[in-house]
């Protein structure tokens, strides 16, 4: 897998034709499973085949179990200045039933131990609605994250997808949902007492102290262009978005074998602003009218205008100079005002 995924970097060298590199992220799996030398090739394979900013956010993602001493000081050692550790939850009631390999004390050690060994930009995933879960368990679990200083999180409501255990419960009737009413006041408390902790809530589901909202993850907000290696990974060059084969087994030998390892979708100008509407407007930087108007033209702007106005008259949607935002209200329903603005 590593050797398929340094060939397939070689191969995109040229894709995001000579930019700068501001952002390196290990994600989508469990990339701390690999050892020092094992990632610290990787890195290396991207620094030699790409310029990259002295100041990258090189972030890995992580489970707390896999994070000892000794492993925290590797990362470190070799370069990753950003830890996206996936806690989910700081009740061992919640972890047991999320089916989570750790529990809660090992999720604080995990995050004290890398604050101990110099890492200064840390963010952790929680995850709200689920069953049974009280609003006070919910503050408990913000009340601990808080104590511990750290500087960014992303906090998710529980979805149910099909085809999983959790949806087969539910379907048996041996687990019940939350009520929305109860999910709706989990998500205002999350956004009362981040505010209330100097965290801005700069996109629908992330929350980051002033200057360490992610790179990364801001990139794709605002519609910037990236390039994803590996098994299901995700590119975008502005004209155009492509997506690897989401096999191990395939990928591996469609790369070494110079197969076509991934499809490519030609973005129409509809396509390009709906992804715009989507994305931006989950953000603190909002909508941009003038953006709208350079890059899809006055009939795209004319048509935003006039759907605009029902949310804008809902309270959902407040407008500040040519930019759109999301009300507190209107955050509750970034999906259906987004799909409302689409281009069909």
């Amino acid at each position: 897998m590593l050797k398929s995924i340094k060939k397939e970097i070689l191969m995109r060298q040229s894709y995001l034709n000579d930019a700068k590199i501001s952002s390196i992220y290990f994600g989508g799996g469990t990339p701390s499973i690999l050892n020092k030398g094992e990632i610290q090739s990787l890195i290396h394979t991207i620094y030699n085949n790409f310029k990259i900013d002295t100041d990258a956010e090189i972030t890995l993602e992580c489970n707390p179990d896999d994070l000892d001493k000794k492993k925290l000081l590797e990362l470190k050692e070799i370069g990753v200045n950003r830890l996206s550790i996936g806690i989910q939850s700081f009740d061992d009631a919640d972890l047991k039933f999320m089916n989570r390999s750790h529990n809660a004390k090992e999720a604080l050690s995990c995050i004290q131990f890398a604050k101990e060994l110099g890492f200064e930009n840390i963010t952790i995933d929680l995850i709200y609605g689920l069953p049974n879960q009280s609003n006070e368990n919910w503050k408990k679990n913000l009340a601990q994250m808080l104590t511990l200083d750290i500087q960014h999180f992303s906090a998710y409501s529980l979805t149910v997808e099909p085809k999983t255990k959790l949806k087969h419960l539910i379907d048996k009737k041996l687990v019940t949902t939350l009520d929305d009413k109860i999910t709706v006041e989990h998500f205002n408390t999350l956004v009362e007492i981040a505010s209330e902790n100097n965290f801005v809530h700069y996109e629908i589901s992330n929350f980051g102290k002033e200057g360490f909202f992610s790179i990364h993850n801001s990139a794709y907000w605002k519609n910037r262009h990236y390039l994803g290696v590996g098994p299901s990974a995700h590119s975008f060059n502005g004209s155009s978005r492509q997506w690897n084969i989401a096999s191990n087994k395939q990928y591996i030998e469609k790369v070494n074998k110079d197969g076509s390892y991934f499809e490519v979708e030609q973005l129409s100008s509809s396509q390009r602003f709906n992804e715009y509407i989507f994305t931006a407007l989950r953000t603190i930087w909002g909508i941009d009218l003038d953006y709208i108007n350079n890059q899809f033209g006055q009939e795209a702007l004319n048509y935003f205008k006039k759907q605009i106005i029902n949310w804008e008259n809902k309270g959902k949607i407040k407008k500040e100079g040519n930019t759109y935002t999301l009300t507190k209200g209107g955050k509750l329903y970034a999906d259906a005002i987004a799909s409302d603005l689409f281009i069909i």
